[in-house]
């Protein structure tokens, strides 16, 4: 397995409901190192760039309106095989379809309102990554 980084976001559902620490817990118990974080307000300009690959969809102007509704906190995360090991613990879009014992199961209230984002790929990491963070705030 090799080392990876991924990017994550604790989406507005979780902040406004104070799962910040429940959830990086989760992380860290994975064995992911939680390497950059930050707390912000998303830009409506950032959501629609972040979510571009939606644009199309019928659900992309409610996608943007919930992702800059409040806080989400932005992650990087780092350990062997990151992207994969964080889908997993992240769980099934849909919380009723989950996993026990994910991220979505334990606190998504919706298919909508699902808790976290993970990047998909190692190319979409990297770009997401680079849209939240400069590689000096990266500490691993």
């Amino acid at each position: 397995m090799a080392m990876e980084r991924t990017f994550s976001i604790i989406k507005p559902d979780a902040t406004a409901r104070n799962l910040t620490g429940a959830i990086n817990a989760m992380i860290e118990q994975s064995g992911l190192r939680i390497v950059a974080q930050k707390r912000i307000r998303i830009t409506r300009e950032q959501a629609e760039t972040f979510y571009a690959i939606h644009r199309s969809r019928p659900f992309f102007g409610e996608l943007v309106d919930f992702m800059t509704s409040g806080p989400v906190v932005v992650q990087v995360l780092e350990g062997e095989d990151a992207i994969a090991r964080y889908r997993d613990l992240m769980g099934a879009t849909d919380p009723a379809k989950a996993e026990p014992g994910t991220i979505r199961k334990i606190h998504a209230k919706s298919i909508g309102e699902n808790s976290v984002h993970g990047s998909d790929a190692a190319d979409t990491a990297a770009q997401e990554i680079g849209q939240f963070f400069a590689g000096i705030e990266i500490v691993g």
